[in-house]
């Protein structure tokens, strides 16, 4: 079952779909998708509705949402920069802890390319989220986005006061809340399990990436990561082999996760 609605974010209303379950428990876990740069909550290729429904299907409830300015929302993308994605992210919470049957004790926050830096600084500022997955996750926003555009519109932007890429249309402004945040310098500040996910023939992103996201989160003093590269997988995991072994991979691991826990409370009791 399948309801599209609109979650308020200050003056911005984000259209977004939230994904029940067969069966429904008193509580039930919940999966919050944040999508990448200039994306919506479908997803290139349809990658956000088909996950969403396989990970419905597998019992979770799913809340995907297009950022402001993206998709069905309203509002001007990047006009807040990364601060107005992580308000949006933290309002998007808001409404998914207002709904009776969510657990809010397994709130997993899963972002994509872009939406994974944005993943990884909303979790390190909202205790609220207790799991993390990262989906070829940015680790350098500013020069991962500069990157994607092109340096001349970056320069064009400076320069003249805005660029347009894609139709979009970006400020200094954007450029420089890019730099001021740093999701690497955040893992430290999230305490909670962590799965990071890359394709080796990943060209928007690099996979290493993957592989330093590992290291650091490991490098807390409480909390788990995982990782899995996915071979010859590209940026959107678009073929069907690539999305198979994502999806599979990522529920496997929230069932790991599940039954890890049961057998701490358990042992602990």
């Amino acid at each position: 079952m399948e309801h599209q609605i609109t979650i308020r974010s200050d003056q911005e209303e984000l259209a977004a779909t939230l994904h029940y379950p067969a069966r429904t428990g008193a509580k039930n876990p919940i999966i919050i998708i944040a999508h990448g740069f200039v994306g919506s909550r479908i997803g290139v290729d349809r990658l956000f509705i088909k996950a969403a429904r396989e990970l419905s299907r597998q019992g979770y409830m799913v809340l995907r949402f297009d950022h402001g300015g993206c998709g069905e929302s309203t509002g001007e993308y990047g006009a807040g920069g990364l601060d107005a994605m992580i308000d949006q992210t933290r309002h998007v919470i808001d409404y998914a802890l207002s709904i009776d049957c969510v657990d809010p004790a397994r709130v997993v926050l899963l972002g994509h390319s872009l939406g994974g830096a944005v993943a990884v600084l909303t979790a390190a500022r909202d205790k609220r989220i207790k799991s993390l997955i990262l989906w070829s996750a940015v680790a350098h926003p500013f020069n991962d986005i500069v990157k994607i555009m092109g340096k001349q519109r970056y320069e064009h932007a400076v320069q003249v006061g805005s660029a347009d890429y894609l139709g979009y249309t970006f400020k200094p402004s954007f450029f420089d809340s890019l730099t001021r945040h740093q999701p690497l310098e955040q893992t430290r500040r999230f305490n909670g399990d962590v799965l990071v996910i890359h394709g080796t023939n990943d060209d928007v992103i690099p996979v290493d990436y993957c592989l330093l996201y590992q290291k650091l989160f490991w490098l807390r003093p409480q909390g788990q990561c995982d990782k899995e590269i996915i071979f010859q997988a590209d940026h959107t995991y678009s073929s069907h082999q690539a999305y198979t072994k994502l999806v599979g991979t990522t529920v496997q691991w929230l069932r790991s996760i599940e039954q890890r826990k049961s057998d701490w409370h358990d042992w602990s009791i």
